[in-house]
């Protein structure tokens, strides 16, 4: 064997060597990038909520109990439609904190109501904004499901629209017939979901959350009264019970 074929043979083994340590560490890191998924690092995730609200002990009237929502009328309360946007910071793959809005767009309307001065024929509506903080643990993680659990509190506010049925039509200029009439409260509960994620970035869930409103009779850090000038007051005040069930639709995105 000449000298040229002994080196090619000493080398040949080299090389194959060379080969095999470049597709094992390109197995490696490709096996990594599938078992570290976007929760195993710093996120944020902003999630879109629709589902429904419901106050069991708290109807707009004594002749409208049950709401309306897409699944018909609920309890003895009212019930409606509820929208809501979250986003999260999640440092870890166990905590995440963050804020949220939530928001009713199509409030119950009682066409009877009977309130006010005079008895007058009056359309009352009551709609629903809470906006707060939150934070949520996940004891239950897996590579495409998750399971938590949290707290949340903050600020609600209830707007009651009152609006005569038989009021003179005048030019917008000049009003309208419609008075609302706020109350202003704060909002403390529980909250548990779970998360599916579609991709890394994409995650569809559901959440399920119970809160206690406390709700003052008189305006915050103020003695004014909150009773419009007919007497129409608001309908819900003191303490009441708030439970949601929302589908949401979230995208996160690594820090």
């Amino acid at each position: 064997m000449g000298p040229a074929r002994l080196l090619a043979a000493m080398r040949a083994p080299a090389v194959l060597a060379a080969v095999v340590v470049v597709l094992a560490s390109r197995a490696a890191a490709a096996q990594d990038t599938q078992q570290h998924s976007l929760l195993d690092r710093p996120h944020t995730v902003a999630e879109l909520e629709a589902g429904i609200l419901a106050l069991p002990g708290a109807p707009i009237s004594l002749a409208n109990r049950g709401g309306a929502t897409p699944l018909g009328s609920i309890g003895n309360g009212d019930a409606t439609l509820q929208t809501g946007l979250h986003v999260l910071f999640r440092a870890t793959g166990e905590w995440a904190i963050g804020a949220g809005a939530t928001f009713a767009p199509r409030p119950t309307s009682d066409t009877s109501y009977g309130g006010g001065a005079g008895g007058l024929s009056r359309t009352h509506s009551r709609s629903y904004l809470s906006m707060g903080g939150e934070a949520r643990y996940y004891p239950l993680r897996g590579r495409w499901f998750e399971g938590w659990f949290g707290l949340r509190g903050g600020a609600v506010i209830i707007g009651d629209r009152f609006s005569t049925n038989s009021a003179t039509p005048v030019p917008p200029i000049l009003g309208n017939n419609t008075v609302t009439v706020s109350t202003e409260g704060l909002t403390l509960g529980v909250q548990v979901g779970a998360d599916y994620l579609l991709t890394d970035a994409w995650v569809i869930g559901l959440a399920l959350r119970a809160d206690r409103w406390i709700l003052p009779t008189q305006k915050p850090f103020s003695q004014e009264s909150s009773c419009d000038s007919l007497g129409d007051c608001p309908t819900l005040t003191g303490s009441a019970a708030a439970f949601e069930m929302g589908v949401t639709v979230g995208y996160r995105i690594p820090l």
